[in-house]
């Protein structure tokens, strides 16, 4: 029977390996950390679940009197209803109009562990948080606010409160607890910046515009009296009544540095300082820019004199600076609309410390608007002039990419290694929404990237609540200039998470500060408030959990 079987050739077909989509979440799994892809992927879902889950009011005292911010918020809620009674007479001139009195929070930054939270304002209060001591409490403040709401809907139908100061009184049981600060304390001048000792992280550095001067404090030397005196083992950090004055030299790092620019005598022009860099090697060496156009370097362990200028030859204020983690190039913008670079390694623009006050110039300059003008698209639908710079910043998860802001409400990135416009972020003009509000030039606002998934956290320039923006570094990013829908569409990518958030808030927003490990957002307001953005806190029980779990309602 065998020789009538006819024997059958192998299929090719079959030898084939049938190939299947590889599973993200095994993949995961299997090399036990998540793909630069995946964190994209998932980045949407993220930015949905922002939200503002709890408000602190700058309502602090010093010695148990208020402080000047404290005070100064009071004042405006008295000045906002003052000036909504003078615009109802029908004799309103503008001569009428009381002059509103300078706040809000100027800078924020968090330590490298996320552990505690610096702040300054306007009207010179430095203040360092416990964050999960913040953290906690809008645990307790979601519980309370309602019931505070309810009593306060009560007044106002009953003709209670008459005025702004009835309902900032109203809201003493929502504030911070203070015996929870590390520091808070009150300088004579106002704060534009604050910034963490990258090499130290027990010294938190601060200085003005207003001031030539850097102040340095250890928030873990803190005594009651002068630094003459050894402080007693038993004192509390918190128990803070006095930090200024002069300080021996054998007791240095002291709790409170003062490092002066020393004016030049040619120049009879105030200098302030705008922003502060440390280096992550050196606990001793920092650099300040100022609002003539120079940064310059101190060594602290020569003198307390500036040993290094770096000159841009424009008298302009230099916004904001950025050193990167090798500590050998430092970027800085402002004013002109231009980011510059000095090269700190050596060359014919070389740093090195070898004599007192030496001066460099830039190793190279990139005017924005000439790089804007490149993207076809955007050229076409705006109109494109140098616009002043508020802040650039480095991405963590991927350091050739430099964010930048501009006054007019506008975000992008900066490819440092071919000097491109990658990424660029035009908010709607406030009058295309139906808002009376235009952009506020009088605050610097101060963005910040959250350490993982390439997102930009930054404040509206005339709304209240905070952009979260999708800069990763490639196309697929929204944001990116080579961004096309209809290609999206021909790949088969259907993720429509993919997308920019705005998330509203209650106040508006001058600076943002996101946790280094769990990406909370902290936000300084107009106000002198603290916001804390992340996910909301919901129980549930019985039938309503189970509904949930089952895609319901």
């Amino acid at each position: 029977m065998d020789r009538y079987v006819v024997p059958l050739e192998p299929s090719r077909d079959s030898l084939k390996p049938i190939r299947r989509h590889r599973w993200k979440r095994s993949a995961i799994e299997l090399n036990g950390r998540f793909e630069s892809r995946y964190r994209h992927d998932i980045s949407g879902l993220l930015m949905q679940s922002y939200s503002e889950i709890g408000a602190f009011a700058h309502s602090y005292h010093i010695n148990g009197v208020h402080c000047q911010t404290h005070i100064n918020r009071v004042a405006n809620g008295m000045y906002m209803d003052l000036q909504g009674r003078i615009r109802k007479d029908a004799k309103y001139n503008d001569h009428d109009v009381i002059p509103k009195t300078w706040q809000g929070i100027s800078a924020l930054e968090f330590d490298s562990k996320g552990i505690y939270l610096a702040s300054v304002t306007k009207l010179g209060c430095l203040t360092v948080h416990d964050f999960e001591s913040l953290y906690c409490q809008t645990l307790e403040i979601s519980t309370s606010k309602l019931l505070h709401w309810c009593n306060l809907y009560g007044l106002f139908a009953r003709g209670s409160l008459q005025n702004q100061v009835d309902v900032f009184q109203m809201f003493v049981g929502l504030e911070e607890d203070e015996t929870r600060h590390l520091v808070h304390l009150s300088t004579d001048h106002q704060l534009d910046v604050v910034r963490w000792n990258l090499a130290n992280q027990d010294e938190v550095a601060c200085a003005s515009m207003k001031s030539n001067e850097v102040l340095i404090f250890d928030v873990g030397y803190i005594s009651s009296e002068p630094v003459e005196q050894k402080p007693s083992k038993g004192m509390k950090k918190h128990d803070l009544r006095k930090l200024f004055g002069k300080f021996s030299e054998q007791h240095k790092p002291s709790s409170f540095w003062s490092l002066v620019l020393q004016k030049r005598h040619n120049i009879n022009a105030h200098k302030g300082l705008s922003d502060i860099a440390f280096t992550s090697t050196d606990n001793s060496r920092l650099f300040a820019s100022d609002t003539c156009g120079v940064i310059h370097s101190w060594d602290r362990r020569a003198s307390e004199l500036p040993c290094l200028e770096l000159t841009t030859n424009c008298r302009t204020t230099l916004n904001s600076i950025q050193l990167i983690e090798e500590n050998q190039i430092i970027f800085g913008a402002g004013k002109l609309g231009v980011i510059y670079m000095w090269d700190l390694r050596g060359g014919r623009t070389s740093a090195a410390f070898q004599s007192h006050k030496e001066v460099y110039h830039p190793l190279s300059s990139v005017k924005l608007a000439s790089m804007l003008e490149k993207i076809e698209p955007l050229k076409a639908q705006a109109d494109i002039v140098s616009k002043e710079i508020h802040s650039v910043d480095l991405d963590p998860s991927s350091p050739r990419q430099l964010a930048f802001h501009l006054d007019d409400g506008w975000s992008g990135v900066l490819d440092i290694h071919n000097f491109q416009v990658t990424h660029i972020h035009c908010p709607p003009p406030a009058w295309l929404n139906g808002s009376n509000n235009s952009a506020d030039l009088s605050y610097v606002r101060k963005p910040s990237w959250l350490p993982t998934y390439s997102i930009y956290a930054v404040g509206s320039s005339s709304d209240n609540g905070i952009h979260l923006l999708d800069f990763y570094p490639d196309s697929s990013s929204p944001c990116h200039v080579e961004y096309r829908e209809d290609k999206k569409a021909l790949s088969g990518d259907t993720n429509e998470s993919k997308q920019n958030m705005f998330i509203p808030l209650s106040e508006g927003v001058t600076a943002c500060a996101a946790h280094p490990l769990n990406c909370t957002i902290i936000a300084g307001t107009k106000q002198s408030s603290l916001l804390v953005i992340s996910q909301k806190h919901e129980s549930c029980q019985g039938e309503h959990c189970r509904s949930k779990e089952e895609g319901g309602p």
